[in-house]
């Protein structure tokens, strides 16, 4: 067995297992438009292709907008912090404060003031997913090591050339493994961004067809955020191993 086997098997037992519960419960609820089967759901989501396409391209593009706003303020707040410690002192508290405010008060009100076009959405998405990268790239860059620093001091390396050439280095692996975790909030601030108000969306889907009691096309929405998810997930995983393959070494071994 490969090694790409050996890893997909896992997954794919979990799902077996999590698709044949949901079968069994699907058929023993009486009626089956409030649980409708896997196969149903499957069924419906390819009859509606077209329709759930334009829907899942209108999430990704407001994905997208708000995940690189978020990762171009992440980087500014983390070299701010990074370069002029006693600013750093006073915005950390204020970015762990935002983090208190729950999304769910928060979504309403930016649509409240900003309207129903793209720029509340971004600032959603930004908003839920700028934290970790924040927080990733200052623990990153404070993790290089003295000895490092020390000895490029001696060399009489500036401030500059000792970030270019140490610190950055060091703060990739930890800023991608939190780009890992924010890219998958991303979908889920872009999908809420639109269920509180937009004109089309995963979000705005799901919450057509709730009212109009269509369970299996809102799973089959859910599905696919599911699976938007999981494949920006991968693909920013694919970036780190190009990006940085000295932070996996048994990649570079078998190289």
């Amino acid at each position: 067995m490969t090694r790409g086997a050996a890893r997909a098997l896992p997954v794919l037992l979990v799902l077996t297992v999590l698709g044949a519960v949901w079968q069994v419960a699907a058929l023993s609820v009486a009626n089956p438009r409030l649980l409708p089967t896997p196969g149903r759901v499957a069924e419906q989501a390819w009859a509606h292709r077209d329709v759930l396409a334009e829907h899942t391209t209108a999430t990704l593009g407001v994905t997208a907008a708000g995940f690189g706003v978020s990762v171009l303020v992440a980087w500014a707040l983390a070299l701010l912090v990074d370069l002029v410690p006693a600013v750093g002192r006073g915005i950390v508290p204020v970015l762990v404060a935002s983090q208190t405010i729950p999304v769910v008060a928060l979504a309403p009100l930016v649509v409240l003031w900003f309207g129903f076009g793209l720029l509340p959405k971004v600032l959603v998405v930004t908003l839920v997913t700028f934290f970790p990268l924040v927080v990733g790239l200052v623990e990153g860059l404070r993790a290089a090591g003295p000895g490092a620093t020390a000895l490029l001091t001696s060399m009489g390396a500036s401030r500059w050339q000792q970030l270019r050439w140490v610190r950055l280095p060091g703060a990739l692996p930890r800023f991608f493994t939190a780009l890992r975790i924010a890219v998958t909030y991303a979908v889920v601030g872009a999908v809420f961004a639109e269920y509180v108000g937009a004109v089309r969306g995963l979000g705005t889907y799901m919450n057509m067809q709730r009212a109009a009691f269509r369970t299996d096309l809102v799973l089959a929405a859910v599905a696919l955020c599911a699976l938007v998810s999981v494949t920006l997930y991968g693909l920013t995983w694919l970036l780190e191993r190009v990006t940085v393959p000295w932070a996996h070494p048994r990649a570079v071994a078998r190289a």
